[in-house]
Order: C-alpha cells, then structure tokens, then sequence
C-alpha cells in the first residue's frame, strides 16, 4: 500500500503543508495559510522598525486550515488516497523564534491579561530589538567562555534565543515574571499536536537549541548558571525551567493526541518528529550532501552545509552555528545566510523604480529583467553592498546598512537591480570562501524559492559570481517536503538517506558558470571585498580613492 508523510512548514508570512508519496516524492495536496494578523503575519510598532513579533493563534489557526487543507485536495487528486495511509508528521518554522508561554506551556499572548501586549507575543526571528544585548552577551562570553561563541561563529546574534529573552525581561518585566518557561515555535507546535506542552517535558529541536541558544553536549547543554547570573541573575533562575536535553529531527516528539486527531482528520497516533528550522529541513529535500551547499533564495537567505561527524571539523568564525545532527543525522550542520535579499529587491521596486517600468511590482519585476538580460558585468559601473538588513554572515552585525556606489546621471532603475543582485550573490560568495577556508568543501549549489525559479537572470549571474554549477531543486515547497522526510523517519521505518534517495530531485536545467562573465566578476569581487572590509571591520586600514577609478574603467571596458 502506498504510505505517505505530511510536512507543516511556518513561514515568515504564512504556514503551509504538503503531502508526499514516500516511494518517489510525488506532492499530493498543498495548502497555505496566510497569517491574518499585523502586517503580512508580522506585528510592529512605528516607533521602533526592530520590532517583528506574530499571533500565536495564527499558528493554531493555520495548523488546522493547511493540515485539512492538504487532506481534502490529495483526495481530489487520487481517490483511493485515505488519512490513514499518513504515517508520520513533520514540522519546520523559522527561527530562533521564542514564545513565551505560562506553566502549562500556553502562549502568554492567548492569555486574556497580555492578549493586546506586543511583548508577550510570539518574538519572530526578524526581531532585532535585542542588538544590545546581543552585544552583551557576545562580550561577556569572550571574557567567561569563549567556547560558547566557538560554535556559534564568534558573535551572538540579536535574532537569537538569550537576546530576545534578556531584553523582553528589562523591556517588559512583567511579561518576564508572569512567562513560566519559552519555547522555540518549533518545538511547540509538535507538542501542541502532541497534546503535550508542557515547557518542562516536551522534546526539545538541537537544531533550534545548538544554533541559537549555546547548546551544546560539550558543556552539559545550555550555558552553566554561573554564566547566565553574569548576564541576569533572572536568566540563571531561567534556565531550571527550560531544558536539558535536545533531539535531532529522525526522533519522536510524540504522536497526535485525539483532540488534533478530531480537528484535522488525521489517525490519532500519528508519529510526530521532532521540529527544526526551515531551512535545515529543505536542504535535506534539496539532497544536502558533503560538497554541496544549500541555498533557499528567498526575502532573506539561509545556507547550509554538512559534514560527517567522524571528520575534524574546526570552529568557523562568522557562521550561525555548527550543530552535529541539526541537518542530517551523522553529519554536522553549518548554517550561514543572508539578513536581506528578495526584500531588497522588493524595497527597490516599491519605492525606487519609475511607474514607466510597470503599474505593479511583478510588471516592474519583469521589465527590469528584461531590460538587464543583455547587459554586461559591469557595464553599468555599479556596485553595491547587499546590508540593507544588516549582515548575519559573516560580519554578524545588524548595525550594519546597505551601500550604492558609481551612480551617474545615466543610472536607470533596472541596472540598480542588477547591482544589488550581483551584491547579493557577492555575499553569497564571502560565505563560501569562509567556509572553505574551514576545511568544508563547496562544489556545488542546490537552490530553492521563488527566486531560483522565477529569476533566471538572478540564477546565471549567480553562477558566474560562484563560478560554480547551480541546481534548482524540483520541489516549490522544499521546506515542508523536508520535514514530511522527517515525519516518515521518525515512524522508524524510513532512513533519511534512503528517503533523500527516492524523493530529492533537481530540475533538469542547471546553470553553468560562463568563463567571460567569471573573469569580470572576480574583479568585481576583488572591490566588493574592499567596501566589505572597510565598512565592515575595525581592522581595516586602507584608501578608497580608487575604488570609483576601478569601476569606471570596468564600465568602460565592457561598453566597448
């Protein structure tokens, strides 16, 4: 009988589910669920542009919606199909997302005391209100233990778990004293599923725990007390009420309780896997491997590598974390990845490009790419730096602001665009080049999104800055097809490996780096490592009265 696996994926602006026949990947049903609250899903406040939090309820609302949703159109599809036939469950968000929850693990903001208090909402990953405290935290673990920083790439990040914790305590304390316990929302929807959401007992994701919260198995888990009363004593009286152990994505988080059974038409006892972040569960759906790095190409990015555990492995500085199991089981994860990249494109469209391009932001889009197609590298004598957002790798600073240099009279809106995009693809560069320079190699580049399938301008300019082949993953929703990987696997009959052979695929058109173009874009590179470094570090000393020179002459060769 055909067996199959359902992948939730809660996304930055919607959640969505899909069912896949575990023999070959085939995606049976689909669903979305675009969050109603705030904008696009997203809660903020005018007085501050850091802030991003989200409505737990639209997570419990739209868990029910995709999951029957997804039920209802397999069926259309292939009638013999049944819910029975559904043997495990998946679950990927983005993150580190906290939700700080009462005793019982009820998020505080469906609590009708906080149920209008932003603070006690969901804190979204995108949240970069706790820079200071980021800040902070960095500088007293370079003092006390620097080898909780080793892990994590050497700077703590305001998007992670202790910086969103210790500024919600001194931004809002009584939204801190009246939270029993936080947990990641990829920790909590499973356990919701569950019927379990107890902050003290539910599995908890090592793929959350190790990237963004300084777990780790060599020093006994989360930070030591001693550490955390240096930051807060509150953060060391913290810690007894979260966790000590954290599991890989293959375990059990447990099995669907009667009441989601009911509201989703799902078997009760269903297995459920434990969550992780998106992007670690769709690089296993884009078939990450040792050699090939993973790259969602979405409103930010996220990259990821692996490494089998039983090779060295040296502490990167600058990448989000190195997690054994937060990808693949065996293997070290490495995650990197981009504060900004379709979001810049969509702030220039907005806001930048001319009604002359296009009455809406997809016409505008198609015009410019059209209009760009036939132009050279360089040509335009652009450059830009791709910080809009801050850099999350390898700077790992979100004080950090985007850049255009070599604008003339002449500059039009879509020789813009192709600037930022060949800064974007810079980034991506830098990334790699550190990366290897760890001992990790990087021969090739599976993709996923809308823009590695939409963009095929973006896709070639991208592998002539990479200089090496690209792959476009098959599936549109790797995400949630990765952790559907994850929910067979958990059942205990299915191997990831296995399940990686029978339903990872790529698209059969693959990008190749064009010679004349690489030549061009290497000196290119050569001046964005420039701008990088001296806007970027402390430890840059230097002249940039050429950097405009250099430019101009790029521009005038490629014109003629």
């Amino acid at each position: 009988m055909p067996k199959y696996s359902i992948g939730l994926d809660f996304g930055t602006n919607s959640c969505r589910s899909v069912i896949i026949d575990i023999a070959d990947g085939k995606e049976l049903g689909t669903t979305v669920f675009d969050y109603p609250s705030g904008d696009l899903g997203i809660l903020t406040d005018p007085s501050d542009p850091n802030v991003a939090r989200q409505n737990p309820q639209d997570y419990i609302d739209g868990l029910e919606f995709v999951i029957t949703g997804s039920l209802e159109e397999a069926k259309s599809i292939n009638p013999e199909f049944d819910s029975s036939d559904v043997i495990g469950i998946g679950v990927d968000t983005t993150g580190s997302t906290p939700i700080p929850v009462d005793e019982s693990g009820t998020p505080l903001a469906l609590c009708s005391e906080f149920e209008d208090n932003l603070n006690a909402m969901v804190w979204l990953w995108k949240d970069h209100t706790a820079h200071a405290e980021a800040a902070e935290i960095t500088s007293k673990a370079k003092e006390l233990r620097p080898q909780y920083l080793a892990k994590c790439g050497g700077t703590y990040s305001s998007e992670w778990w202790w910086s969103k914790i210790l500024h919600l305590k001194r931004c809002a304390p009584e939204v801190f004293e009246a939270a029993h316990s936080f947990v990641e929302h990829c920790d909590y929807i499973p356990a919701l599923l569950a019927g379990n959401t107890d902050p003290l007992s539910m599995k908890r994701s090592v793929c959350a725990a190790g990237h963004k919260a300084m777990y780790s198995q060599e020093w006994g888990g989360l930070p030591d007390k001693e550490f955390l009363d240096q930051l807060d004593p509150a953060l060391s009286d913290l810690r007894d009420r979260l966790f000590s152990d954290a599991f890989s994505s293959e375990n059990l988080a447990g099995n669907l309780c009667s009441e989601w059974a009911k509201r989703t038409s799902l078997s009760e006892g269903t297995p459920i896997a434990v969550g992780a972040f998106d992007c670690h569960m769709g690089a296993v759906a884009c078939g990450v491997k040792e050699g090939v790095l993973t790259k969602i190409l979405g409103t930010s990015t996220c990259d990821i590598a692996v490494m089998p555990n039983s090779k060295a492995l040296e502490d990167i500085p600058g990448v989000c974390g190195i997690v054994d199991g937060s990808v693949l089981p065996g293997h070290y994860g490495i995650e990197a990845g981009q504060s900004a990249v379709g979001d810049i494109f969509l702030w220039l469209v907005n806001n930048l490009v001319p009604d002359s391009y296009g009455t809406n932001s997809d016409d505008k889009f198609v015009k410019m790419e059209e209009m760009m197609s036939d132009s050279s590298p360089g040509s335009s004598g652009l450059l830009a730096l791709d910080w809009n957002n801050g850099n999350r790798t390898v700077l790992v600073d979100v004080r950090l602001s985007g850049l255009l240099l070599g604008q003339t009279l002449q500059t039009k809106a879509h020789e813009i665009y192709r600037a930022y995009i060949e800064a974007t693809a810079f980034g991506a560069l830098t990334i790699i080049n550190r990366i290897e320079e760890y001992g990790v190699p990087i021969n090739e580049v599976v993709t996923t999104g809308g823009l590695a399938v939409k963009n095929h301008t973006l896709m070639q300019i991208y592998t002539d800055v990479l200089n090496r082949p690209l792959k476009v993953a098959i599936s549109d929703q790797t995400c949630a097809v990765g952790a559907a990987f994850f929910g067979a696997s958990c059942s205990g009959d299915y191997e990831i490996a296995q399940l990686q052979a029978n339903c990872a695929k790529v698209r059969e058109e693959i990008y190749s780096p064009n010679p004349d173009n690489v030549a061009v874009y290497k000196e290119l590179y050569s001046i964005y490592l420039e701008l990088h470094d001296s806007f970027g570090t402390e430890q840059w000393q230097g002249n940039l009265s050429s950097v405009m020179k250099k430019l101009i002459g790029i521009r005038e060769s490629q014109r003629s």
